[in-house]
């Protein structure tokens, strides 16, 4: 299978390359990158006014599968990824049975291999079942494809569990992801402790939970050696504190979320549980700090922590719903329409930190379009205007505090191996 694209505009900040060229795809690789590729295929793609990139990878979602396929499987799941315009995914642990062991692991990349629309990477428990007690078998689950560990959704509040992790893992280089958000702190709030928590009456959640936890788990990056990964990044003091640890030289990345940058605890006034989340939406300062951290390389990646329920689990009242809310399919309109369209990020930058940076930091194959590469691919529609409409999605969770919003920029196609698998919003049949 060859797959032509001409006429785009490709970057890749892996290379440095910001040109109009063609792309040729074949036998699932990148095969030839050139001003003017006249090899005959069987598919082209017309990306004249489009930038073609690497494909988008999304380091934080929740598929679900296995045991709560009522909010979401790995092929719905996909479905939304490659919907979205993003052509890898890494599932978080916090299923039933939660990611404890290699059996898991094999079942989700034989499922995600049967019937995925993008790639699927495994993060593993850091502890088994993801009750903070034991050390889960983080060796068996690397050789079995494995790519990080985290205990997602829970704090590991054992300092001792955790440094044994980090002494652990160093040995092999994989990431542990860390829920950085202190327990006793986050237990009886339900949104941003501040302002808004007050004028409404609802119990908030302060940002010291975060910075407190991001605080201890830096120092064991720093006194272990290992890969500490912070998950969803929401506090301004974290990012701080995230800043010292990466100027001292410690193993230390971070990411941040689409939500975070975007949103502001003013969107839960209305008690809508499409704005419940952890860590909670929080105040306009802590939403500067998040796009500072980011401008400055603090905070490494974007991602979307795509976290759906069943649509009756959310239809309760704010402080009955769960956390999270769905995001593959509105994260690249949603961060081209407040960062890009505002000047805030270049499009390089987007790309770098949707990308290239997961890629490079998980150690993951994608990331570039360098000949040999993975022939998975992003093609994105700078101007296009569209308005968010939840119905149309694929995935099974479909509540989204962007329904309605009017965005300008959107991924119009999708390519994983080689062939594509969306094309202007319609996922296509394997």
């Amino acid at each position: 299978m060859k797959l032509l694209i001409k006429n785009g505009r490709i970057i890749d900040p892996s290379q440095n390359l910001d040109k109009v060229m063609d792309l040729l795809l074949a036998d699932g690789k990148v095969a030839k990158l050139a001003e003017h590729i006249t090899d005959a295929a069987d598919e082209t793609y017309d990306a004249s006014g489009k930038v073609v990139a690497p494909g988008f990878i999304d380091m934080h979602t929740h598929m679900r599968e296995p045991g709560l396929e009522a909010k979401e499987s790995i092929r719905t799941g996909t479905m939304a990824a490659a919907a979205g315009g993003i052509t890898t995914i890494a599932c978080m642990p916090n299923t039933k049975p939660a990611v404890s062991n290699s059996i898991v692991v094999t079942g989700i990349k034989a499922r995600a291999a049967e019937e995925g629309y993008a790639n699927v990477e495994v993060i593993g428990s850091i502890s088994k079942d993801q009750k903070g007690t034991e050390l889960a078998e983080m060796g068996d689950m690397l050789e079995k494809g494995a790519v990080a560990f985290s205990d997602d959704g829970h704090y590991v509040d054992s300092s001792r569990l955790l440094l044994n992790a980090a002494r652990y893992i160093s040995n092999f280089g994989a990431p542990l992801i860390s829920h950085s958000i202190e327990s006793e702190l986050n237990a009886d709030g339900y949104m941003h402790e501040g302002a808004v928590s007050a004028k409404i009456g609802v119990p908030g959640v302060p940002s010291v939970a975060e910075d407190i936890a991001v605080a201890r788990d830096t120092l064991i990056a720093g006194y272990t050696g290992a890969h500490i990964h912070i998950a969803h990044v929401a506090s301004k003091g974290a990012v701080d504190i995230i800043r010292e640890a990466k100027a001292k030289g410690y193993p230390v990345t971070a990411e941040v979320t689409v939500h975070h940058l975007t949103l502001t605890d003013e969107a839960c006034a209305g008690y809508s549980t499409a704005t419940r989340v952890s860590p909670p939406l929080r105040s306009r300062d802590h939403v500067e700090g998040m796009r500072a951290g980011l401008k400055d390389g603090t905070i490494d990646i974007i991602v979307t922590d795509h976290a759906p329920h069943a649509p009756e689990e959310k239809d309760v009242e704010f402080r009955k719903a769960p956390n999270g809310f769905c995001g593959l399919e509105t994260s690249v309109g949603v961060i081209l329409t407040e960062l890009y369209h505002t000047g805030f990020l270049t499009i390089n930058e987007i790309v770098d930190k949707m990308s290239c940076k997961p890629a490079e930091i998980f150690r993951l194959k994608g990331g570039k379009l360098t000949v040999g590469a993975p022939a998975d691919v992003t093609i994105l529609d700078l101007e296009q205007e569209w308005i968010v409409d939840n119905t149309k999605f694929y995935t099974t969770g479909k509540v989204s505090p962007f329904n309605g919003k009017k965005c300008k920029g959107k991924a119009v196609a999708a390519v994983l191996a080689g062939k594509l698998v969306m094309r202007d919003g319609v996922v296509l049949e394997r």
